[in-house]
């Protein structure tokens, strides 16, 4: 071995050979035509069912029963897809959502 020659273990944690993007930048720079395609987004409180006769009896004031507990966590959809769960909370006055758990593809069982 020449004295040019490195070992695996000479490099340090952020070297990387001539030329080459670290993968994290190598990625974000193949989404960037994606960066405006719109999608939606939905946090799902709860579902209830209840025929037109009910729904029109509906006023200010009534209460809606959900199929969740209180303190359950929420479905976060993404173009009507099951992405993540997770729990309401308030920002600056106004409500949010954090997410607690991430939906594998095939786990989403809703």
């Amino acid at each position: 071995m020449s004295d040019t020659d490195l070992k695996l273990d000479e490099f340090g944690p952020g070297d990387l050979p001539a030329g080459e993007v670290p993968a994290e930048e190598k990625a974000a720079a193949d989404l960037a035509p994606v960066f405006d395609v719109p999608v939606s987004i939905s946090a799902v409180l709860g579902r209830s069912q209840m025929s037109v006769a009910q729904l029109l009896q509906l006023g200010a004031g009534s209460v809606l029963e959900l199929d969740r507990k209180v303190g359950e966590a929420i479905d976060i959809y993404v173009n009507n897809r099951l992405v993540a769960r997770g729990e309401v909370v308030i920002v600056d006055e106004r409500l949010g959502v954090t997410m607690t758990e991430i939906i594998k593809d095939g786990d989403n069982a809703a």
